[in-house]
């Protein structure tokens, strides 16, 4: 018997989801929001269409319901109507096809009594006992009542209309005849109509009194029953998905008992005994619903493993059959420490956490042409194109930084388990999750100023304290260190490359994040993707991730390597596909992880691999035998409103919160950010250049001083003649000089930590270098790590020293 699913909609229920449906060949399928009630199908295109916007409908009840493969199935009603569809995997569109069977077998069924809604009914049906009978008779009563209540109605109304009738002929006489004074008899007549015609309406009120109480009060009473029979039929749907649970458990249970026994205790008894034997043969149809195929990648295939790696009773297999078996059971042994830790903190902090805000202004629709400002600037570095607010979100890119502590519970499980390679797994799903905030995210956080700090200290209610710096200004980069008191710390250090190529704007990040756990002592290193905007030109703008990561563990030589499939109009896959398989030190594969880097992640352990056939570009692939996959990491929802909110997550919303003891440098503290989040954005855009030009000026004056510096006292003389001299020229322009000019253009709120690529060319790259900047970093230093090769900074500590004793005053003033 498989594992439990959630209950099934009944089809009176509505059973909402998302579906991928095709459109065309140029679009391919495309996320759509699907609703199934009362035996319809719609879909709109998003949740918040539902209120004025249906894209289309189809009525199950006429529909064909076919299964094409693994995830995809069709809705037809004949030819007028055909859905391609494709759900995100097997498990949900099983749900899918059983929700819509249901409701087409409900939906035919209401068709049916509709057209034989004339025929006499019989008095008791057959499956009912005599207390549904006599329920049925009274039912029939009530109706004949309602039935004669509305004849009366009917009749009352009749008589309304003759009477008011004539009473009408009669005022018209009467005003005919108020002149010859023969108006005794006409006034009779007029007395009599009218009584007449208030007789009838008293008679049509004290109707219609009637027809209302008996409506209200068995009303209540088919209420009643109605909710009686919906809480009796949850009841029943509760009692089943415990007695389903209760079997699946009680199966394992006794298949632990039959055979985990005889290979654990002694493999010579694998082969003795008939309860053994039996145990196999019983397992040859439940094989399927304890393995499971994941969905093809380019590189390799996945397929249910071979019976017989789960069979403990083999003696040849036995010493293999412990090893798997064990390190398999290790997730849930870990899975199970980390929900009931005694030394977890959280059960011995005493202390309130604090309720964090949940909302922040809304984003006010100011509309600006985009591109009016990007047209001029195809082929430039985007350091040098001036970008308003209005292009922006209310976040620095230390603070995006941040966000990719969001899902830290992954590293919290990994610093538990025990192997190594079962921890690439928890590492390789965090390097995922970190591009989950980024699906909705079209606006460009600020850049940080020289010397901008950010700190998120999540201590007391996550366990964690991080810090980030902005350390360079050209190139621009930030440094980020993270500490958590379940022994791991994550250290990166980001410089992004951009370039706007006219449709699409393109993000290439240089650096390197590094993980480092306490217990194990294992480092792991990897660098970012590629992040492309498209639509900059028309269209609406969206967001895609692609490219290859190569996750290292640098003790052990583990690599994880993951794929993000770049999305294609094409392509019949489904979107923003994320696959990865992870290998020891002698390239042997031990896990394959399968997800969406903006849903969910999935992985299995392989069992066995082999040569395949040749791919589509000729390339032999793999076949991996896996156990079934298991769910390892899935996107926590958006607070509600977000696309009123610059589509934050929970944990971005709290990041521009105002707080107490935070450095003078920290980006909370920054006006024009504060300003734009408070829909201030004409007073942002102001102050935003007042930063900018604040910054010119300071770094002009620390790269004069580094000239004179490392010039002697005769060349920093001339340095500053030629530097004050109103007939200097382009071939006597020293490094100073020539980043000055830069700045003329260069912006402060250019796209987060772009390298600067110099207008001069190559040739002139040696004056920027002859006089380097001397900025030191506040609070982290440059630092080999012999580990992974590569330099970083590092943070080297003091800062929450400082925050505790309230002492920043060796903090410039940057704001």
């Amino acid at each position: 018997m498989s594992e439990p699913k959630p209950p099934t909609p009944t089809p009176g229920d509505t059973y909402k989801g998302w579906l991928f449906k095709w459109t065309n060949y140029i679009k391919g399928y495309q996320r759509r929001w699907f609703v199934l009630s009362n035996g319809l199908l719609s879909y709109y295109r998003s949740q918040a269409e539902m209120g004025h916007t249906c894209r289309g409908t189809i009525n199950l009840a006429t529909a064909n319901i076919a299964v094409e493969d693994s995830c995809n199935f069709v809705i037809s009603n004949g030819g007028a109507q055909t859905y391609h569809l494709k759900a995100s995997s097997e498990v949900e569109r099983q749900r899918w096809i059983t929700a819509l069977e249901l409701a087409k077998a409900k939906a035919v069924h209401m068709q049916a009594e509709s057209d034989d809604s004339g025929d006499e009914c019989p008095a008791a049906p057959p499956s009912s006992g005599q207390g549904g009978g006599c329920r049925n008779l009274e039912i029939q009563s009530t109706l004949r009542t309602l039935g004669s209540k509305v004849e009366d109605l009917n009749t009352c109304n009749d008589l309304i209309v003759k009477h008011g009738s004539a009473l009408q002929r009669s005022l018209s006489e009467l005003e005919a005849l108020r002149v010859s004074g023969d108006v005794g008899d006409k006034m009779k007549q007029v007395t009599e109509r009218a009584t007449l015609f208030r007789i009838t309406s008293n008679a049509m009120i004290n109707a219609c009194r009637d027809f209302l109480s008996l409506a209200q009060s068995h009303s209540k009473r088919w209420q009643k029953a109605l909710h009686s029979e919906r809480d009796q039929r949850i009841r029943l749907e509760e009692t089943l998905e415990q007695l389903a649970k209760q079997h699946n458990h009680l199966e394992r249970a006794f298949r632990g008992a039959t055979v985990l026994p005889s290979s654990f205790s002694n493999p010579a008894l694998g082969n003795k005994g008939g309860v053994s034997g039996k145990g196999d043969a019983s397992d040859e149809d439940d094989d399927n619903e304890f393995f499971d195929a994941m969905e093809d990648p380019a590189e390799f295939i996945t397929v249910p493993a071979d019976p017989k790696y789960h069979r403990r009773s083999g003696s040849n297999a036995s010493g293999f059959s412990c090893e798997t078996g064990m390190d398999d059971q290790s997730v849930n042994f870990d899975e199970l420490s980390l929900a009931s830790n005694p030394e977890s903190p959280q059960t011995l902090e005493l202390e309130p956490v604090r309720q964090r805000r949940t909302r922040i202004p809304d984003k006010p629709n100011y509309y600006l042409n985009l591109w009016s400002i990007m047209k001029n600037c195809i082929g430039k570095e985007l350091s040098k194109i001036p970008m308003p607010v209005n292009f922006n979100e209310p976040l620095s890119m230390l603070q995006r930084l941040s966000e990719d502590l969001e899902y830290y519970e992954l590293l919290d499980r990994a610093a538990k388990c025990q192997s190594s390679l079962e921890q690439m797994c928890y590492v390789a799903a965090f390097t995922v999750s970190s591009y989950s905030t980024t699906v909705h995210r079209t606006g460009k956080p600020f850049n940080p100023l020289l010397g901008e700090t950010f700190e998120l200290d999540r201590l007391k209610d996550c366990g964690y304290r991080s810090l980030c710096e902005q350390v360079s200004h050209h190139p621009p980069a930030a440094a980020h260190h993270a500490l958590s008191e379940k022994g791991w710390t994550l250290r990166q250090e980001i410089t992004l490359a951009s370039k706007f190529r006219g449709k699409y704007l393109s993000i290439m990040p240089l650096g390197s994040i590094q993980c480092l756990f306490d217990k194990s002592e294992n480092h792991y290193s990897w660098k970012k993707v590629t992040t492309t905007v498209h639509n900059i030109i028309v269209g609406k703008l969206w967001i895609d991730q692609s490219g290859e990561i190569d996750v290292v563990n640098h003790k052990t030589g583990d690599r994880c390597h993951l794929k993000f499939a770049p999305y294609s109009y094409f392509s019949r896959d489904v979107p923003r596909k994320v696959t990865g398989v992870v290998t020891d030190k002698d390239g042997k594969a031990h896990y394959v992880l399968s997800g969406t880097w903006d849903e969910k992640m999935e992985f299995s352990r392989i069992m066995q691999s082999s040569k395949g056939e040749n791919g589509t570009e000729g390339k032999q692939r793999t076949v991996y035998q896996t156990l079934k996959a298991k769910e390892i990491w899935k996107k926590n929802p958006l607070p509600e409103g977000a696309e009123n909110m610059y589509f934050f997550s929970s944990l971005a919303l709290t990041l521009n919160e105002s707080e107490e003891g935070v450095a003078p440098t920290d980006s909370r503290r920054r006006p024009d950010q504060r300003m734009m989040e408070d829909g201030r954005w004409d007073e942002a855009n102001a102050e935003k250049q007042k930063l900018e030009e604040k910054q010119r000026i300071v770094r002009r004056e620390r790269e004069r001083e580094a000239v004179k510096a490392a010039s002697t006292p005769e060349e920093a003389v001339t340095e500053d003649s030629i530097n004050d001299s109103p007939l200097k020229t382009d071939g006597v322009e020293t490094g100073t000089e020539a980043s000055e000019v830069s700045d003329e253009t260069d912006t402060e709120d250019s796209p987060p930590l772009t390298p600067v690529a110099s207008p001069y060319g190559p040739s002139h790259v040696p004056f920027q270098s002859a006089h380097p900047d001397n900025y030191q970093a506040m609070w982290f230093d440059k630092f080999d790590d012999p580990a992974s090769g590569e330099t970083l900074h590092v943070y080297k500590g003091g800062y929450w020293e400082a925050k505790e004793q309230g002492s920043w005053d060796m903090c410039p003033e940057i704001f």
